[in-house]
């Protein structure tokens, strides 16, 4: 008898579910299909059995459907009685008496709501929230200002900002911010995303910019000690890339509360970023200036003088005056701090411009292997010194020292991405030489090489031996092509481009016209000579678009019309290209980042087509 029950029970609880999800599903059928008298009934069901806001809302619309008025509004008042905490259905009964054009009742609701609401700042902000969300700015800026009066311990500008934001007032909306900013100066930079993501500070005569300008020195001129605005005008600086003026302010505002030069220090580091490099120095110097005793002494030397091999050997538009200028501060530096491990990468920046840029290959060699024995070096840093060294001595013409110098470095770090570039410059001291099959055993061995930059060098050699050697019968060819690539490694870019020539001349039909112009491109870079070296890459595409050095020409020339040449259009429609006909790319994930910064994207995970 017992389970006679149970079973009866169950029988029942199970019809009823199946029931219910039959009605569930006759009137999302109906409502979608605009049946609205039908799916009324199902949703009435629904409702009177479970008085869901979900169903609440479906049931009401079906009802201002079929316009059953006089039922709708009993059904909201219903369920006003049994939420009466819930704001919401309030307000969308006021709006129920505006979308039946009974204004009065309309007003007399939302006079309800603002005369009852407590001095609860969460209550205030929520029902403030559901005005804005029905587009009624104008209650919902009095909630607000009621808000402000009964609960004045709590600063509502967040809201003010965000309904000048949408009633399109910049001015207020702007202004409620900085005055946030002296109640909580540490949201800062919550209040530079929030400014920045509404309005756009990048031109100079921009509106908004110049309103922001105007508010943050009319703030300083009234309060000068409160340095929180001085701060905020220098970050508006930043985001006009106005770095000339920031620096001026930052100094003023380091001097004015006899700062550590932190501040300035930032400032630096940013204008470096944006190759800025003048203003940049400006600023390490500054910080220098504050003597050897301060903390950011030894960083601030370190940061001038790479921000001087960035600029060198990025641009690579110089003249010998900026060599003995760069090189000078490199010998102050190193008379100040000292030959140690801990200015290890200063001298190797000093050798790599003696010997690249300067034509004092002997200095660097001597300056390299005296910082090879200096005491405490790490096994990394010896083998970086070494690699530098070994560079040389292949820009010099000794090919096998600089091999044994790599064997050293890849026999020590077999495991490491050092290890591995040794190894690649190793294989090409081999193929420079002629010695292709050796040259062609190790760089399949770094095909696989965890460092990417590595595998991908070592597969675009590797495909170059394969498909060029042995295809005329004494290899010539091949060897002049090597050797052309040795005299580039060596600056004597003339009797390269005499052998490139000679290959195109005698061998006109040969498949290394494409690496030849691709060497020719980069020799061009490597003399800064920019213009030219985009014309060969467009040679590239224009004559070898299916050959494997397309997609490294489309690269190059998105990088050195966004990096050099300062052409964002130009640079955005060849990483365009590169990402839509080259997905396979090595550059294909680089290429779409890059898109997304020029356009400035706010989602990383927008659709870049």
């Amino acid at each position: 008898m017992k389970n006679l029950i149970i079973f009866t029970f169950l029988f029942r609880f199970f019809l009823c579910a199946a029931q219910s999800e039959t009605d569930i599903q006759l009137a999302q059928h109906y409502f979608t299909s605009g049946e609205f008298d039908k799916a009324t009934s199902y949703y009435e069901k629904l409702y009177t059995s479970q008085s869901t806001k979900v169903y609440f809302t479906r049931y009401l619309e079906c009802l201002m459907q079929i316009k059953d008025y006089k039922t709708a509004e009993k059904t909201i008042k219903k369920h006003i009685s049994q939420n009466k905490n819930d704001k919401e259905i309030q307000v969308i009964l006021g709006q129920f008496y505006e979308d039946i054009d009974e204004p009065q009742k309309s007003i007399k609701v939302y006079e309800d709501l603002l005369s009852s609401f407590s001095n609860d700042p969460g209550e205030i902000i929520n029902l403030y929230q559901l005005f804005i969300g029905k587009g009624k700015f104008d209650i919902a800026k009095k909630v607000l200002d009621k808000g402000k009066k009964i609960a004045s311990y709590y600063p509502f500008n967040f809201q003010y900002a965000d309904l000048y934001s949408l009633t399109g007032n910049n001015r207020l909306m702007l202004e409620e911010y900085i005055d946030y900013l002296l109640i909580q100066p540490t949201m800062a930079e919550t209040i530079q995303n929030a400014i920045s993501s509404r309005v756009d500070l990048s031109q100079s005569d921009g509106k908004d910019y110049l309103i922001l300008k105007e508010i943050l020195l009319q703030k300083i001129q009234v309060d000068n000690s409160n340095f929180i605005y001085a701060e905020m005008l220098i970050w508006l600086f930043v985001q006009n890339k106005n770095f000339s003026a920031a620096f001026t302010q930052v100094v003023a505002l380091d001097k004015r509360i006899q700062g550590d030069g932190l501040r300035v220090l930032d400032l630096g580091t940013i204008c470096l970023e944006n190759k800025s490099y003048a203003i940049a120095r400006n600023c390490f110097n500054y910080v220098i200036a504050l003597g050897i005793d301060n903390q950011y002494y030894i960083e601030s030397q370190k940061l001038l003088l790479n921000s001087r091999f960035i600029e060198l050997t990025t641009n690579r538009a110089y003249n010998q005056s900026e060599i003995d200028a760069t090189l000078a501060d490199y010998n102050v530096a190193l008379t100040r701090l000292g030959k140690t491990k801990f200015t290890i990468g200063i001298l190797n920046e000093q050798a790599h411009i003696l010997a690249f840029y300067a034509d004092r290959a002997s200095e660097a060699i001597i300056i390299l292997q005296d910082a090879i024995l200096i005491q405490s070096l790490t096994d990394i840093q010896r083998a970086q010194l070494k690699m530098q060294l070994a560079d040389i001595e292949v820009l010099k013409g000794d090919i096998w020292e600089a091999s044994l110098l790599y064997m050293q470095i890849d026999k020590d770090f077999k495991f490491e991405a050092i290890g591995d570039e040794a190894k690649y410059k190793n294989a090409r001291i081999f193929y420079f030489d002629g010695e292709f099959d050796f040259a062609q055993s190790q760089l399949n061995i770094l095909k696989e090489s965890t460092s990417k930059i590595i595998a991908n060098d070592a597969m675009h050699l590797s495909v170059s031996i394969t498909e060029n050697f042995g295809l005329d019968s004494n290899y010539t060819a091949m060897s002049w092509f090597s050797s052309a690539e040795l005299l580039i490694e060596q600056h004597k870019y003339l009797e390269a481009y005499t052998l490139f020539d000679s290959i195109q001349y005698n061998f006109p039909f040969h498949a290394l016209a494409d690496d030849i112009l691709f060497r020719k491109a980069k020799a061009m870079e490597m003399q800064g000579k920019w213009p030219e070296s985009c014309l060969l890459y467009e040679d590239i595409l224009k004559f070898h678009p299916k050959d494997i050095f397309a997609d490294d020409a489309l690269f190059r020339l998105g990088d050195i019309y966004e990096q050099i040449l300062l052409d964002k259009d130009k640079a955005l429609e060849y990483y365009k290209k590169l990402a839509i006909d080259y997905k396979g790319s090595f550059y294909g994930a680089e290429s779409i980042k890059r898109i997304r910064i020029l356009r400035g994207d706010k989602n990383v995970e927008e659709d870049i087509y």
